[in-house]
């Protein structure tokens, strides 16, 4: 008996780790973002650092290839980072969550439709969409977010549409419609709380994919214009000066990956603290 209880103990250990390094990584990060706000080392078009200055002499990371300091784009990175996958998610929620109960509700060809288009909307690339309204408005940071979100927003209406057909097939939905609840406090009462769990983590997940496509489009220049500092635009200025300055590609990089990584630990310690269906499968 105390041998089979031990592996369980192990593993809610392992799963409240999880979940801990996930917080610290990204908190961390998000930290960096937040104080980024209100102050940075140097400001964001200041040159007089020298070029490609080493780490030291006032730069703790060093100096690009302008002489601006690496340590204040990599804070103002971390920003727009978290503003991008912030930005995203939520206009995907938004959006995701009304098309999806929508498309949970109806019937038929409209059903069909619905999910067609869905299916659409997720393979048409974020990039091209991303150049479409790019070239409708700017490249800012706004643009990306605004691309990032709508084609996530297919994804998470595609899940949500899944989960809310799943929930109304319950015998408890019919007796909550037998009772006379209508159909709205029905989704507020019954169908939301019970799709939530499985939908915070997918939101998780996202944020995560919304981090690493904006660093793509700001490398590309489609991101936020100059002087703000993304992550992508930094990996992009830094690959010419590499081995010679390679703290300019190597901070914006690790930094990218920890934040992925940490969102990434985060979806998955709330998936097995929030779904009973994993807890009874892992104890």
């Amino acid at each position: 008996m105390l041998s089979a209880k031990a592996p369980a103990g192990g593993r809610r250990l392992g799963r409240s780790a999880t979940l801990v390094v996930g917080c610290v990584l990204a908190g961390l990060i998000a930290l960096l973002a937040v104080v980024s706000l209100f102050w940075l080392p140097y400001s964001a078009d200041d040159t007089s650092g020298g070029r490609l200055a080493g780490p030291g002499g006032g730069h703790l990371l060093g100096t690009d290839k302008l002489g601006r300091d690496l340590f204040t784009q990599v804070m103002t990175g971390s920003r727009i980072a978290v503003e991008a996958g912030l930005g995203a998610v939520l206009l995907a929620a938004a959006i995701g969550v009304t098309l999806g109960v929508l498309a949970a509700f109806a019937q038929g060809w409209l059903d069909d439709t619905l999910s067609a288009f869905l299916d659409i909307l997720i393979a048409f690339p974020t990039l091209l969409l991303a150049m479409l309204i790019v070239a409708a408005r700017s490249a800012t940071l706004g643009s990306a977010i605004l691309a990032i979100g709508l084609a996530q927003s297919a994804v998470v209406a595609r899940l949500v549409r899944i989960l809310v057909k799943r929930v109304l097939a319950q015998d408890y939905i019919t007796a909550a419609r037998t009772s006379g609840t209508s159909w709205p406090r029905t989704v507020l009462g019954h169908v939301l709380p019970n799709i939530w769990p499985t939908l915070v983590v997918n939101l998780a997940l996202q944020f995560g994919l919304a981090v690493l496509a904006e660093a793509g489009l700001s490398y590309l220049g489609l991101g936020a214009p100059p002087p703000n500092a993304s992550w992508g635009r930094m990996l992009q200025e830094a690959q010419a000066t590499f081995t010679t300055a390679p703290a300019g590609a190597l901070a914006p990089g690790i930094l990218l990956v920890l934040l992925v990584i940490g969102v990434n630990l985060i979806a998955d310690g709330v998936r097995e603290t929030l779904d009973p269906a994993t807890r009874r499968r892992r104890t």
